[in-house]
């Protein structure tokens, strides 16, 4: 399909005056352009000027003058909340005696949203790219979307069918690229989609009823986060379809689990979901989790459809790597949807052993995508004593009562999650035998397959690394590894790592038995 099916204006004029530097005074200055298949936005020394397309797309129409304005203030209005900054208003584009120009009197023929402009490398695909998707930085985006969640006011009426007939006009529009996306592969999409609308429908009536659904970002992906002054900084929300944007909280953030997750950065879209639940404290959302792949899948799918119908407005290179992406879309979206066992890992030993750091790195491996949620025996205790992360607890919240009630409540949440049909990685000491013992019964009772992992390392080397550590929820001192180290340990059925070389071989001798056992 043509640009010219898409595209029912010339704003070629308009698009002139916004790239020419003497607009904004800058002399010999540059402006830098950007287009999408939405916008064509116009980076003018500290402004930034963006103006929506008139274009016409099944899920997207801004055809008129009116829906463009209209898209324009409702764009400075959702981001206000998230990015007060950034976006300062709508400045009309006026002629005047057959002049444009940007402001002033005169008619008006377009409108642009004015932005404050930021650092454009610092949007997270860049970062991404960079490899700086770390785990700090991570873990403050997680707590950004889940505090937006919380704030975001539930929509009433909604049935949880609201995605269904998303799917149809997102399979419509994969098929009119059958030079890109084999059809073949299309229509199996299709039938994994159904099957899998079939099977989760009473899930998201359940979650809708509940005020899950809500009015979210609606396109939550890396290139609408930006690092300003050291924080995560959500914007660029939906603006132009209120139902696309009113959704399941969980779908909202599939979008980026799933746009992290399809550049191959499996451990950065779990760490991600894993953050975002403990964000959410006591009330995580872990019935969501059934229907997270059909989400990740129709995320990407729609990636791809968008990715499609961009191909169309370029040329050359530029359109084989919007073919490539949209492949790649269309091969995670299958992945999602493609069955995977249900396991249950436990990670046990000694403080300083590496049971957190390897957990984490398992955790992508287990379970349907994006992998397990990370249970952590130390992130539970502060949550049982209502303690922020990083304060440090006092010495009776490390009674045997204590640590009993952190085993019960990390059992508990295994159970519920497991029985969901969500994979779950458990760290924590285990260091008596009842203790290992019923979390495998956890297993047997879900009906899933269970692997224990039990770390060893020299005592000295453990005490060098917990006086060592920084910023981790773990309470562990010096002290703490002699005393575990003094306390026997009983029969011990569990498979042994030696976890004192470099992280990288534990992980790949663990994956090797997760795969074996598997």
């Amino acid at each position: 399909m043509t640009t010219a099916d898409h595209v029912v204006a010339d704003q070629e004029p308009v698009f002139r005056l916004l790239a020419d530097p003497a607009t904004y005074g800058l002399g010999e200055g540059e402006v830098r352009r950007i287009d999408t298949h939405g916008a064509a936005v116009f980076l003018a020394g500290p402004d930034v000027y963006k103006v929506k397309r008139a274009v016409r797309f099944s899920f997207m129409d801004f055809s008129t003058p009116e829906k463009r304005r209209h898209a324009c203030a409702r764009e400075v209005e959702l981001n206000r909340a998230s990015a007060p900054g950034l976006y300062l208003g709508l400045v009309p584009v006026t002629r005047r005696d057959g002049v444009l120009a940007l402001g002033g009197e005169g008619e008006i023929v377009e409108w642009a949203v004015h932005m404050a402009r930021f650092d454009e490398n610092a949007t997270l695909d860049h970062v991404s790219a960079r490899g700086g998707l770390s785990p700090s930085l991570l873990a403050a985006l997680a707590a950004s979307i889940e505090a937006a969640h919380r704030q975001a006011v539930p929509a009433r009426g909604q049935t949880g069918r609201e995605l269904r007939a998303v799917v149809r006009n997102v399979i419509a529009g994969l098929e009119e690229a059958p030079d890109v996306l084999a059809p073949a592969r299309v229509a199996a999409l299709d039938a994994a989609f159904a099957e899998a609308f079939d099977r989760l429908e009473p899930l998201l009536a359940r979650r809708a009823a509940a005020g899950e659904v809500r009015r979210c970002h609606g396109d939550l992906h890396l290139r609408n986060i930006a690092l300003i002054d050291g924080r995560p900084v959500l914007f660029d929300a939906l603006e132009f379809d209120e139902a696309l944007a009113t959704t399941d909280r969980l779908y909202d953030l599939a979008f980026l689990l799933m746009d992290i997750g399809v550049r191959g950065l499996a451990f950065e879209a779990n760490f991600l979901l894993n953050r975002y639940l403990i964000a959410c404290g006591d009330t995580p959302p872990y019935d969501g989790l059934a229907a997270l792949p059909l989400f990740l899948a129709l995320r990407a799918a729609i990636r791809a459809q968008v990715t499609v119908a961009a191909r169309a407005q370029r040329t050359g290179a530029a359109r084989e790597e919007a073919a490539r992406e949209a492949r790649a879309y269309l091969a995670y979206a299958e992945a999602a949807l493609a069955p995977r066992p249900v396991r249950l890992v436990a990670v046990g030993g000694l403080s300083g052993t590496g049971k957190s750091t390897l957990a984490a790195h398992l955790a992508p491996r287990v379970g349907p995508l994006p992998g397990a949620v990370h249970l952590r025996s130390d992130v539970e205790r502060k949550r049982l004593h209502g303690t922020p992360e990083l304060e440090r607890l006092p010495p009776d919240a490390y009674s045997m009562e204590a640590t009993q009630a952190v085993y019960a409540a990390l059992r508990a949440r295994a159970e519920a999650i497991l029985a969901i049909g969500h994979g779950v990685i458990v760290d924590a000491v285990h260091q008596r035998a009842d203790e290992r013992a019923a979390i495998a019964e956890v297993a047997w009772e879900s009906g899933v397959d269970f692997l224990g992992l039990w770390l060893e390392a020299p005592v000295a080397a453990l005490e060098e690394r917990v006086a060592g550590r920084r910023g981790d929820a773990s309470d562990a001192t010096p002290e703490v590894v002699r005393w575990q180290a003094g306390r026997e340990i009983g029969p011990l059925d569990w498979v042994t790592l030696d976890s004192s070389g470099p992280r990288a071989a534990v992980l790949a001798r663990a994956a090797a038995r997760l795969d074996a056992e598997g």
